[in-house]
């Protein structure tokens, strides 16, 4: 069939060893913005077989008891048992964080980006969230993992799992869930007699409390295939099967591979960071443009220099789907929204202990209120400033808008 194809995107549960040492990092800095909201932070995390190492560099007024940290944040995420093969009790944790260097603080005290680079934002019409359906399906999965497991829904279950999704595109939009892949560390007590295949029944009970409560029946068929632990079995996992690392998951935590990637992550930096911040911003411009019914699918490129607080470019992409052209977005967006990085602080109120949240399940998409890029509260601008009519219950654009959503309703 023409115009039909399909896209798949992964996520994992807060167990993963990389999202373990996300979450370390961001409880660092959130501990940090909590006493000191001018501190700078850049804090790396490395986790393996009974060890945890924090380092970076940070400069801060505050005092950060690491491992005492460190143990807290482990303990709840889930690795309470040796039987997972971490445990926050015993594990040793490892110091290392120094100060940051004088030669970047001389160019971010003045106002300037904290490094170079370039930052992606998205947003289109496939849910409500204005996100890619393939990753916020995913999401769905890995966050209702760990849900029946810390709910003792399904008590075998341990904190290290992994979710994909495979969604059937046709004509542009997504039509049906085609694969659904399901990765759990379970013990010993859902295997088979052979001992290296969980059971069927086991099998049959994740696809029924995981998967189906959080994917829309409209999207299932008959055709849709489910693989649950494919290998067989998961009994080995958490950082005692892979080691972790900080900021290995950017697909994860962005838009699963659908959009671009600028290649910088974000856990464990300070908003100073444009690597964090300007990604923020990035995404809350692309989705008030979507939200404003001025495209159907939007792309933003913001691009800084070190030491400069003005981005050196802004590009938007609608990919022919745009109500306005793309320099009359721009200029738009130029005259609407703060891009320096003292004026994306601000704006978005980033100077906040709000971190931790954001380094599991995803950094956009997510409706929690410290999530201030996800808000869509430049719509009006941005139509007054194009010229077009606000949008009303009645008005052709928002009908426009809704097209989309009442079409996938309605299969």
């Amino acid at each position: 069939m023409a115009n039909r194809y399909v896209f798949t995107s992964e996520s994992v549960t807060e167990g993963h060893p990389d999202k373990v040492c996300d979450q370390i990092s961001d409880a660092v800095l959130d501990e940090v913005l909590a006493q000191d909201p001018m501190g700078r932070v850049a804090c790396e995390t490395f986790i393996t077989v009974g060890l945890c190492i924090v380092g970076g560099e940070i400069t801060t007024k505050g005092y950060v008891e690491v491992a005492d940290l460190v143990r807290k944040v482990v303990q709840e995420i889930g690795y309470t048992d040796a039987k997972y093969g971490f445990n926050y009790q015993s594990c040793a944790v490892l110091n290392a964080i120094g100060r940051q260097s004088p030669d970047i603080s001389q160019g971010v005290d003045t106002g300037g980006a904290g490094d170079q680079g370039l930052m992606i934002g998205y947003a289109c019409r496939e849910t409500p969230e204005l996100m890619p359906m393939p990753i916020m399906h995913a999401h769905a999965i890995s966050r209702r993992l760990s849900e029946v497991r810390k709910k003792g829904i399904l008590k075998y279950l341990g904190p290290d799992g992994k979710s994909q999704v495979t969604v059937e595109y046709r004509e542009g939009k997504p039509f049906r869930v085609d694969t659904i892949v399901v990765s759990s560390q379970h013990t010993d007590e859902i295997l088979d007699r052979t001992g290296k295949r969980i059971t069927k029944a086991a099998t049959e009970e994740i696809i029924d409390k995981v998967v189906l409560p959080v994917i829309p029946a409209k999207m299932l068929d008959k055709n849709t295939k489910y693989y649950v632990n494919p290998t067989g079995k998961f009994v080995i996992g958490g950082p005692q099967s892979d080691t972790g690392v900080t900021g290995r998951k950017i697909i994860v935590d962005t838009y699963g591979g659908m959009a671009a990637h600028g290649g910088g992550a974000f856990s464990g930096k300070d908003p100073t960071k444009v690597d964090r911040s300007a990604c923020y911003m990035a995404r809350y411009i692309a989705k008030n443009v979507v939200a404003a019914n001025l495209a159907d699918k939007c792309t933003v490129q913001l691009a800084y220099a070190i030491g400069v607080a003005e981005p050196v470019s802004i590009m938007i992409d609608t990919q022919g789907t745009g109500q306005a052209d793309e320099e009359s977005l721009v200029r738009a967006v130029r005259k609407n929204f703060q891009l320096t990085p003292h004026g994306i602080i601000e704006h978005l109120k980033l100077r906040r202990p709000i971190y931790r949240a954001t380094a599991a399940y995803g950094h956009f998409g997510r409706t929690e209120d410290s999530f201030t890029w996800e808000k869509t509260d430049k719509v009006a601008a941005l139509r007054k400033e194009l010229g077009f009519s606000t949008i009303s219950g009645n008005s052709r654009a928002n009908e426009k808008g809704k097209k989309y959503e009442l079409e996938l309703a309605g299969r």
